[in-house]
């Protein structure tokens, strides 16, 4: 399992907006992507505009394979609402206990 992590931070009072957005619009696009797992979306309970989506695929390819084919029109979309260029930071998976996932400690 891969995980992509967002890092978005949004305009002066556009924080719930982009949160919806997200939820409303995004969600279903990331759905559809082969590999897709789960979307687990943060937002900061001391600064509302701090938005974190936590994205979990299959296969790096399949995190690679969003990440060039609709990711830029994503942030296209959003770029009304952010402050700034999202932040992207990419993980395997070592362990989940919501998805079962345990990684064999390398010998």
């Amino acid at each position: 399992m891969f995980a992509r992590i967002v890092e978005c931070t949004a305009k002066q009072e556009k924080g719930q907006e982009l949160n919806n957005s997200i939820r409303n619009e995004i969600m279903p696009i990331l759905k559809a992507q082969p590999g897709f797992l789960d979307e687990i979306i943060l937002v900061s309970n001391t600064k509302a505009d701090q938005v974190v989506a936590i994205s979990l695929w299959n296969t790096a390819d399949d995190a690679t394979r969003y990440d060039r084919e609709q990711f830029p029109q994503i942030v296209s979309k959003l770029q009304p609402l952010l402050k700034s260029r999202p932040r992207v930071k990419t993980f395997n998976v070592e362990s989940s206990t919501l998805h079962k996932v345990t990684t064999a400690p390398a010998a």
